[in-house]
């Protein structure tokens, strides 16, 4: 009886890694071969590495007062969509207006409703949310101003908070304490 393997060689039909100092491109298409085995792995991590963001952003909802100080009209208040330690995302209502790209704004960020801590943005993105009736803004943190050594903390502080932030569903009330 003629006993035949019916396993099949991967080692034998997976591609040839680069040589050193040359990188695949996701623009060029790959060389294949009749039968060659194409690792998903390596090819996931590529498009994953492509996609990657420069700075992880912490994605904020109505978690503390932010308001921008317009000239001739006063302080406007805005919602704060994501920070991250190069910038942060705002929104504002479509009938307040909208900023230029490149236009410096005076930001003010309240702990509470007396006392706050200001610093400057300078806006690199613009978009009209049509559906939702708002303006987001991107804006970078201008540097070299009195107050990044409070802003870089401060993001870390929203990064670390918001990472175990909890909603209260009014689930655990205390009633009758002293008696």
């Amino acid at each position: 009886m003629n006993k035949t393997n019916n396993v099949i060689d991967l080692k034998t039909r997976k591609p040839v890694a680069p040589k050193a100092g040359k990188t695949s491109s996701l623009d060029q298409p790959i060389q294949r071969v009749p039968g060659q085995v194409v690792d998903m792995t390596a090819r996931r991590n590529e498009v994953l590495n492509q996609e990657r963001r420069k700075v992880k952003r912490t994605i904020l909802s109505e978690f503390i007062g932010a308001f921008l100080v317009v000239p001739q009209k006063g302080l406007t208040k805005v919602a704060l969509h994501d920070i991250s330690e190069n910038g942060l995302a705002f929104e504002i209502e479509v009938e307040k207006g909208q900023f230029t790209i490149g236009e410096e704004v005076a930001f003010r960020v309240y702990m509470n409703q007396q006392t706050y801590f200001s610093f400057v943005v300078k806006i690199s993105n613009l978009r009209e949310l049509t559906d939702e009736g708002l303006y987001r803004h991107g804006a970078n943190f201008v540097k070299g101003t009195v107050n990044d050594e409070a802003l870089f903390h401060f993001v870390r502080f929203i990064e670390t908070v918001s990472a175990s932030l909890q909603t209260d569903h009014g689930d655990v009330m205390v009633s009758n304490l002293l008696k």
